[in-house]
């Protein structure tokens, strides 16, 4: 028996690709948000999920309510769910951070660097490794879809992958896509990458 995970990142906000939201609530979905999250929640009804946990930021919970309402499930925040801590960078706009060293650093050496005052990637790989090493044995055989954040999914995606974390810019993860993986005790594979709303099947 295997566990099938679905990593959701959260639809589209009005900073996405403009600011480094982090752990803010400041910004919800968008219009378009909101509509990508209903499309993926009709591309989802055959998937048959029976658990739906989520990042307690704001735009993710935004994003399981809308998967929820459509799925008959009701989401649960789960911390380990959570955005990297950004720490100083949080909310700056990724224009001003541009000719910062320790910024180039974060995205040359994924794997080490560390946003000032905050958390490293691989510190946040390993808490949502943590979260889903308890799955297989809490939901044997079933299907969870969990919505969280890009570097998030990255980070289980690349750890499951068998690849450093330097290696995070080879994936994309775009607002409202779905990435899967099938987890057993002790192990797991990626099955799907970055998939939107109209090429997932059941």
């Amino acid at each position: 028996m295997a566990t099938r995970l679905l990593l959701a990142r959260h639809a589209a906000h009005a900073e996405v690709g403009r600011v480094l939201s982090g752990r803010t609530d400041r910004c919800g979905l968008s219009s378009e948000g909101e509509a990508q999250a209903a499309r993926l929640a009709r591309q989802l009804r055959d998937c048959r999920p029976t658990t739906l946990p989520t990042s307690p930021r704001r735009r993710a919970r935004e994003t399981a309510a809308i998967l929820g309402k459509a799925l008959d499930l009701h989401p649960a925040q789960e911390p380990l769910l959570d955005e990297i801590d950004f720490g100083a960078w949080t909310g700056c706009a990724f224009a001003s951070l541009e000719d910062d060293p320790a910024w180039r650093s974060w995205n040359t050496q994924r794997g080490t660097a560390m946003p000032p005052g905050g958390e490293t990637m691989a510190e946040a790989a390993a808490r949502v490794l943590r979260w889903i090493g308890t799955l297989p044995a809490r939901f044997p055989d079933g299907t969870l879809l969990a919505v969280t954040h890009a570097d998030v999914i990255k980070a289980a995606l690349l750890v499951h992958l068998g690849a450093g974390l330097d290696a995070y810019w080879r994936l994309e993860i775009a607002p409202a896509s779905i990435s899967e993986l099938e987890l057993w005790p002790g192990g797991g594979r990626v099955i799907r990458i970055n998939h939107c709303a109209g090429d997932i099947a059941a």
